[in-house]
């Protein structure tokens, strides 16, 4: 059984650790205010770009439409690009994003199909690296970047357009967290190539004028579908920003609930330790006294 002494430390210990955890949980409570309006500002804008493509698209069919928008015919080689964070002690944020990327790519493999992989944070690339570390093309690590924005969305985005490009993708699809509230983030899969229209856009309201395109529906869309591309994953960065911070807040409070909660049962533990050893001490001097 521990001595005194020992339960003394580990009580000192504990409430080290949570002196940690309760400093943590303020700093990700006061970065994800910031990062929460990141991404809720972010989606207005990447939405009115799906809608302008998808009433673009409505006007182009057959060989006009630009292979990002059709495709290539084939989807035998799939691209994931997978976004996590580079650090950890979010509870299961990382964890869930990976699980759903395993399984896609576990479906593919079985289907015959060839995958490969882009790793958006170190995280991922860790948490792939023993099953999957051959099919990692590349590494981008958030942590180069002091503040997420279009520099760290557009080398993930031309790298897309290249692996497209040279024939090696067929199809890129993009798994992050997306943020709902700050107990719940959920790992979604979106579709980059081809770019998937959205059938129920509402049409342009024209006010019953009738215009013409200048340049072509074919080359605006040219234009507008590799950015489309970049704006899409700096939405999902953002996205995955203020879920990551709203993990760590939940699970850094968790830990310093806990480790209160640990802390007093070990000092339940030592004080019962600590007046047994008293009473015994007193015993033996009673004990002492009747024998002389």
């Amino acid at each position: 059984m521990a001595s005194l002494k020992e339960m003394r430390n580990r009580i000192e210990s504990v409430k080290s650790t949570q002196k940690i955890t309760k400093a943590l949980n303020m700093v990700a409570a006061a970065k994800l205010k910031r990062a929460q309006s990141q991404a809720e500002s972010a989606r207005p804008y990447a939405r009115k770009m799906a809608d302008v493509i998808a009433n673009l698209a409505a006007a182009v069919s057959g060989d006009a439409a630009p292979k990002l928008l059709a495709g290539t015919g084939s989807d035998q080689k799939h691209l994931l690009v997978i976004a996590t964070g580079d650090k950890g002690l979010a509870g299961g944020f990382n964890t869930n994003v990976i699980r759903a990327a395993k399984e896609r790519i576990n479906s593919l493999v079985a289907q015959g199909k060839d995958v490969r992989v882009v790793a958006v944070g170190r995280k991922v690339r860790d948490g792939l690296a023993r099953l999957y570390g051959d099919k990692i093309i590349r590494t981008f690590e958030l942590s180069e970047h002091k503040v997420i924005g279009m520099a760290t969305a557009e080398p993930i985005a031309a790298l897309i357009a290249e692996e497209f490009e040279a024939g090696r993708a067929d199809v890129v699809t993009l798994f992050y967290s997306r943020f709902q509230s700050v107990i719940s983030q959920v790992p979604t899969p979106k579709q980059l190539v081809p770019a998937v229209v959205d059938g129920g856009a509402e049409p342009i309201n024209l006010n019953g004028a009738v215009y013409e395109y200048e340049p072509s529906e074919e080359e605006i869309l040219e234009t507008l579908l590799p950015r489309n591309i970049t704006t899409q994953i700096l939405a999902a960065l953002y996205e995955n920003q203020a879920s990551f911070f709203g993990a760590q807040m939940g699970a850094m409070d968790n830990a310093t609930r806990n480790a209160g909660e640990l802390i007093t049962a070990l000092r339940l533990t030592y004080n019962r330790k600590r007046q047994a050893q008293i009473t015994t001490e007193l015993i033996e001097i009673i004990a002492g006294a009747e024998a002389l």
